[in-house]
């Protein structure tokens, strides 16, 4: 079982029970599932994971203070700390002090402000700007087994995807650095017979193209060692998993660079027609820097469009 069937099973076995045997006056202001940071929150967790911060539990989201007052979340707190310590074979343990309560009783302000800056979720253009992914996708992974109040779901809808005119200045931002890492400095680095600061430059193609190919698919891109999984599952552009991390896994010797080079342009003419799928360039060409300046002109907002292009990398 993965990590959220996990916390649902244990959730349905002995946290709903509990809830509405001691907490029925509560339960209207409830929310219960598990979300936020930990590879279970995204599927993606195994064998090797489950060596730290794994165990059965899930998240009771509580609002405010002058809905649920503290000695009642108090009171949740200690009903939660006594449910089953074992679990199908996982046992809970005490929490560590790096990284915080990541399960239990948690207010929902307080969540999401540490996720994103702002208790409600509510932001403005340059605070999306500002907020890495990671953070956002964090806010709204996983899933809400039990939400009776409504708030933790309303909070998520806001935050379930980038704006329109932020998604174009963010995706601006990597298809220019794209350019620059992959069409322009990496022969160039190659030229000069500097194979480090090449891989470098490699290096950089693919983690702008993996963002792009995110934003593209109007999908948060997780924390980098999750990138490559997920990129696997996007609907668009996923088939470009295996090329991109041959860009980074191989030398740089002739041979190699040739068809890296190759590459690098096979995957650019890729984005360049999502692009005009999506109505995001009419730039001509697959010079990634033209198609930046060309998404980056299509954003409605003016204040938004006249940042810097990398304004929102």
């Amino acid at each position: 079982m993965t990590g959220l069937e996990i916390a649902r099973a244990y959730f349905e076995e002995h946290g709903r029970p509990m809830l509405e045997r001691d907490f029925p006056a509560l339960l209207p202001f409830l929310a219960v599932g598990l979300t936020g940071s930990g590879s279970e929150c995204y599927g993606y967790d195994d064998e090797i994971s489950r060596d730290h911060d794994f165990e059965p539990g899930f998240c009771i989201f509580l609002p405010g203070e002058e809905t649920v007052d503290r000695r009642s979340a108090f009171l949740l707190e200690r009903a939660y700390a006594k449910l089953p310590k074992e679990f199908r074979g996982l046992r809970r343990e005490p929490l560590l002090p790096v990284g915080g309560a990541r399960r239990g009783v948690l207010r929902t302000g307080e969540f999401f402000l540490e996720k994103v800056g702002a208790a409600d979720g509510a932001l403005d253009a340059r605070q999306w700007l500002l907020i890495p992914e990671e953070a956002l996708a964090e806010a709204v992974n996983g899933d809400i087994f039990l939400d009776n109040f409504g708030e933790v779901s309303r909070i998520r809808a806001s935050l379930s995807y980038y704006p329109e005119d932020v998604r174009r200045k963010r995706l601006a931002g990597q298809l220019l650095l794209a350019g620059q890492a992959g069409q322009y400095n990496y022969p160039r680095c190659l030229r000069r017979g500097d194979t480090a600061a090449a891989q470098l430059a490699a290096f950089e193609f693919v983690r702008s193209v993996l963002s792009a190919i995110f934003l593209l698919n109007r999908r948060y891109r997780p924390y980098y060692k999750w990138s490559f999984r997920a990129l696997g599952e996007l609907p668009r552009l996923g088939e470009l998993a295996s090329p991109l991390e041959t860009l980074i896994s191989t030398g740089n010797g002739d041979r190699a660079a040739e068809e890296k080079t190759a590459r690098m342009e096979e995957i650019a003419d890729k984005l360049c027609a999502l692009l005009a799928e999506q109505g995001l360039s009419g730039a001509p060409g697959r010079e990634l820097e033209a198609q930046a300046y060309a998404v980056n002109d299509g954003i409605g907002d003016g204040e938004l469009r006249n940042l810097h292009i990398l304004a929102g990398v």
